[in-house]
């Protein structure tokens, strides 16, 4: 297996397109690597790290933002803007049918519009998540800047970088290897895990070494099953129908349409997260007020969201257990689907082509994706688990940056290893 890596790599780096295309990659990841460490001004940087470093939620969010939130830095609000304004637009697709034609029928051109759409409707999210954001240090008295003027240029500087984080991961897209935003999530997690580890082994006693050994056990049992998981299809027998013309017989083939058990990726956990941040977030701002009711209530909201807590575990699972069925209905157009399989001669044997096709299909993603969604909603409440289990203060690297970090590397090896088949067909055209 060593020797078949080895093979592998050698051929990707003696692959001259592919090896610009890393390099390229790299450059970018060594870019975001920079402005990450690029400060707002305005902000007690020092007692931002200790907020963070007390709040697993907030912790967890940093991560994601390759440790961007706890520096306050220029692209402190990240990618972020830029994957809600395209969830709104893929959402909008199936409510507005001229933005569904603008896809599908315009070709590249309509595609390359909806991009410019998407593009234009992050700029209000960055705006609304940049004011979250300065609200949440001002409401914990870290904000040391109150002139509006400077509260303005802030807001500014934090869209012109999330605006930036998105030019990089279109740029990477285009001229690198992968999926830009999923690499520009990926270079930010990874980034950070030599720190957690190193956070996780300064805080954890002599007596808890064991169960943080076992923890590690359960983290590469963890990546184990996610490969599985993500790589799980369920094959749909797929059969053309048989036509003569001329005295020759075309078609009667038969193949399969893969649907995968993980259908919708990481994008319901991604979804999740912005959702539960509400409530610690407006905790948090009701605590700094001066009415007791509020301060109350936000006590209240605030312990009832702690990453241990049963209201927290249940709402978090409800969610991604939630949101993984809408997303995968979402991506898998079974309409569409069973409208080109018709176009084509092709139908499922036994079903008769048409709307008992698209109920079909129907049928066997819900089947499938009630395994996809408790593993999900599992794999996002596990960290939280760990630390209940184990006592040991739980990794923010957990199970959702796992799936991120897996999928991100098995996309982009299946995309380079697609690259080297399509180099050596060409050899022998």
């Amino acid at each position: 297996m060593i020797e078949t890596v080895i093979n592998k790599t050698r051929s990707i780096l003696n692959n001259n397109e592919l090896r610009k295309k890393l390099v390229f990659t790299a450059t970018i990841f060594l870019i975001f690597r920079l402005f990450a460490h690029i400060p707002v001004p305005g902000v007690d940087v020092s007692q931002l790290q200790q907020l963070f470093s007390g709040n697993q939620f907030l912790n967890l969010l940093n991560v994601f933002a390759g440790g961007t939130l706890s520096r306050f830095s220029i692209v402190a609000v990240g990618i972020n803007p830029y994957i809600t304004s395209s969830i709104i637009m893929q959402l909008g697709g199936m409510v507005f049918p001229k933005l569904k034609a603008m896809q599908k029928e315009d070709g590249e051109a309509g595609r390359a519009k909806l991009n410019q759409y998407t593009r234009f409707l992050s700029v209000p999210f960055a705006l609304v998540q940049s004011i979250s954001v300065i609200a949440l240090l001002r409401s914990q008295n870290l904000l040391t800047a109150e002139h509006p003027l400077l509260l303005i240029s802030m807001v500014l500087s934090m869209i012109a970088g999330s605006m930036i984080m998105m030019w990089l991961g279109e740029l990477t897209s285009e001229y690198g290897i992968g999926n830009g935003i999923s690499m520009v999530l990926f270079a930010g997690i990874i980034s950070q895990i030599p720190t957690l580890f190193t956070q996780t082994i300064a805080v954890t006693s002599s007596q808890q070494i064991l169960s943080l050994l076992s923890l590690l056990a359960v983290l590469f049992g963890l990546v184990a099953l996610i490969v599985y998981i993500n790589e799980a299809v369920r094959k749909v027998n797929i059969q053309y129908a048989k036509r003569t013309r001329g005295g020759k017989t075309y078609g009667g083939q038969t193949t399969h349409l893969p649907i995968k058990v993980n259908v919708a990726g990481v994008m319901p956990i991604i979804f999740a997260v912005s959702l539960m941040l509400a409530p610690s977030f407006l905790g948090r701002m009701m605590t700094s007020s001066n009415n007791l009711n509020m301060i109350y209530w936000g006590q209240k909201l605030t312990v009832w969201f702690q990453q241990t807590s049963p209201v927290y575990l249940i709402s978090y699972f409800l969610l991604v257990f939630g949101f993984t069925f809408f997303s995968s209905l979402l991506f898998f157009n079974a309409q569409d689907i069973s409208d080109e399989l018709k176009k084509s001669g092709a139908f499922v044997p036994g079903i008769r082509p048409g709307s008992p096709t698209k109920k079909f299909l129907e049928y066997v993603v819900v089947r499938i994706t009630l395994v996809g969604a408790i593993f999900l909603g599992m794999l996002a409440i596990l960290p939280s688990l760990a630390q209940i289990f184990t006592g040991v203060q739980s990794l923010a690297i957990g199970g959702t940056s796992v799936l991120i970090v897996v999928s991100v590397i098995l996309e982009t090896a299946k995309q380079a290893e697609s690259m080297l088949v399509g180099q050596d067909y060409d050899k022998y055209q």
